[in-house]
This record gives C-alpha cells, structure tokens and sequence, in this order.
C-alpha cells in the first residue's frame, strides 16, 4: 500500500478539513508546489487567493478548497497543513455571492492602489476557481 499524506486546512474559526490524499498542490508566493510522501520539510506563503488541491482525498478524488492569507507548512512526517486566514471547501462557496461581489469590486474601476479591493477580487476568484466555475 503507498504512503498517504496527512492534509489539513485550518482557518483561526475552525477546521476547514482534515484527512489523506496523494498529493497537495499550493500556489504560493514563489510559484506552485506540490507535495507528495516524502517531500523535504518546506514553510511557504500562500499566493493571495489561492487555491488548494488534494489529490486522492475523500471519495472524489479531489478536495479543492479556496484559501486567503497564510501558509503552507509540510513536516518530514508526510503532514501538511494549510492555515490560512480564510478558507472554504469548493462544495461550501456561494457562488452567486462570489460573482456579485467580483462583480462590485470590478465595476468600481479598481486600479492597482486599492489594495483592499484587489484582496476583495482575488478572494472571490479563488472562491469562484475552487467551485469550478469562470471568473
């Protein structure tokens, strides 16, 4: 049988998930990680907006969950864990909500100083992406 890792997304309110998969990919700050057994210890910052894959976790296959701020942390024991500021699973995400509110900030002409705003649009998109639903 092969070596599992174990997963978990956390967020300062509660656990978001926690279980075993095959492989996590993360977008962090650096560029995409992905992480299978055996992957050397590793502490990176999430890109903003990011989203987070679990290959071969729960009965889909996949878990996919959208997470803001924070980081990814991976221990030489195959345990990895996402603490993220914000997280929700895909099956969680309103998506008419994250539209909407994609959708205020872009009709506002945001320009590249609102940095609020910008965190606002990349928390939706991510909310939209991990849904599986276009942006």
């Amino acid at each position: 049988m092969s070596k599992k890792l174990y997963v978990e997304i956390v967020s300062p309110e509660h656990e978001v998930w926690a279980g075993e998969g095959d492989m996590v990919i993360a977008k962090t700050i650096d560029g995409e990680i992905g992480v299978q057994p055996g992957h050397v210890p590793v502490l990176a910052l999430l890109a903003p907006g990011s989203v987070v894959r679990i290959l071969g976790g729960r009965e889909t296959g996949e878990v996919r969950a959208a997470a803001h701020g924070g980081y990814i942390s991976v221990s030489d024991d195959d345990r990895v864990s996402i603490l993220a500021e914000t997280a929700e699973l895909a099956e969680d995400v309103d998506v008419e909500r994250a539209r909407q509110a994609l959708s205020d900030v872009e009709s506002g002409g945001v320009g590249p100083e609102d940095t609020e705003a910008q965190a606002r649009a990349a928390r939706a998109r991510s909310r939209l992406e991990a849904a599986g639903k276009a942006a």
